[in-house]
């Protein structure tokens, strides 16, 4: 079979960037008598060695991971052009990796479409402020349902949110999952924790609660600081610094950077505990799990939650909501709270600390956890369900 993939969002450091990454490597590593053509619009040198891998470069006037953001949009001269490099290609079906990146391909080829959430339809206005901007997403989603043959989704609660929210029956919705690369394992070395905490702007001794991901309105980091700066005054969580890791700039998203850093600067407490990291690598990324005392995931909604599985995958029990797919993926691993609740959230953090005996089971427990996801169990449900596409 050969199956047509776009890569075109490879390159994005977000969620939906990183998943498919570590999707499509460990796709192409399972023993199958496929080939797989690439499209991207970037070159992409990684995978040209691969012999079931051919990778199609499309010319483009600007790259999908500048355009197809929240405060622009792709030109249709350049998913004309994404169109006619498929058109041209000998394809049985195909596959996109993320609805972000979605262009219509010819009607006479299969295709599945992974929709990671239903977000952006649940709370719009916290993913797209601009009525202009939600209208644009809203009706290309609605054309890639319209156009796709099957969608696939990372949990059993974004399949849910799926239905409800974008109206699509569940028969025709698969189910894969995500996973923590296998790098993300627990270290101990003290030099590399040091140095990556020194880069992270994070003092070298204190205990240290760690948020990983966007500064968007939905990840709730205003409860978040609310109920740290709660946790805080109370007195009963000592020592313990914040940190917010992330893109300051969203990567062309809605990012809450500016109003945040305000909060943090009005509040002594919380500016002399709450550190904005930026972006780190994740080499780094490990060291700071691993020597964090929790890692925080205190959205309004999640597709999967990756941030908290790799978390897991070092050590790291979870400060957790209890919406959308995060107990699901975190299990055992957390403590939950309501997203809308500071004073749950506090409690959360209260309790996280003051428990040794709570915080050593909840680590044991979030390195099992993570133990049950991989990508490569990721890739095979992947391929089933597009063995099946091309059966039905």
């Amino acid at each position: 079979m050969n199956i047509g993939i776009d890569a075109t969002c490879w390159w994005n450091n977000r969620g939906f960037g990183r998943f498919t990454r570590e999707l499509l490597t460990a796709l192409f590593q399972l023993e199958s008598n496929h080939h797989f053509y690439l499209f991207v619009d970037q070159p992409l040198r990684e995978l040209e060695s691969l012999d079931n891998v051919t990778v199609v470069q499309v010319t483009s006037s600007r790259p999908t991971t500048e355009a197809a953001v929240a405060d622009s949009r792709r030109s249709v001269p350049d998913m004309y052009q994404m169109y006619k490099a498929v058109a041209r290609t000998p394809l049985d079906i195909m596959f996109f990796p993320a609805v972000y990146s979605w262009f219509p391909v010819p009607r006479h080829v299969p295709s599945m479409v992974t929709v990671h959430d239903a977000i952006a339809e649940h709370y719009p206005k916290l993913i797209f402020p601009k009525w202009k901007n939600r209208l644009f997403w809203t009706l290309k989603v609605k054309l890639a349902l319209w156009r796709s043959s099957r969608i696939l989704t990372v949990s059993q609660a974004a399949k849910a949110e799926i239905i409800e929210y974008m109206g699509v029956h569940g028969s025709h919705i698969d189910v894969a999952s995500a996973a923590p690369n296998p790098r993300f394992v627990q270290t101990h070395d003290s030099a590399l924790i040091a140095a990556a905490r020194q880069r992270a702007k994070l003092p070298s001794d204190a205990p240290i609660i760690v948020y990983v991901g966007g500064l968007a309105p939905h990840k709730n980091l205003h409860g978040l600081l609310d109920g740290f700066a709660k946790a805080a005054q109370s007195g009963h969580i000592g020592n313990v610094h914040l940190a917010l890791i992330g893109d300051f700039k969203g990567g062309g998203f809605l990012s809450n950077y500016t109003s945040l850093n305000e909060k943090v600067m009005a509040n002594p407490m919380l500016r002399e505990r709450v550190h904005f990291s930026g972006y780190v690598s994740d080499d780094d990324l490990i060291a700071l799990y691993s020597s964090a005392l929790a890692a925080a995931m205190p959205s309004f909604s999640e597709g999967f939650g990756l941030p908290a599985i790799e978390a897991m995958a070092c050590a790291a029990p979870v400060l957790s909501s209890d919406r959308g797919s995060l107990p699901e993926v975190v299990g055992d691993a957390g403590l939950y709270f309501d997203p809308f609740d500071t004073q749950a959230i506090c409690q959360a953090i209260i309790d996280m600390v003051e428990s040794t005996t709570l915080h050593a089971r909840l680590s044991a427990n979030a390195r099992a956890r993570a133990r049950q996801f991989s990508w490569e169990r990721a890739a095979r449900l992947t391929l089933e369900h597009l063995e099946n596409l091309h059966g039905g």
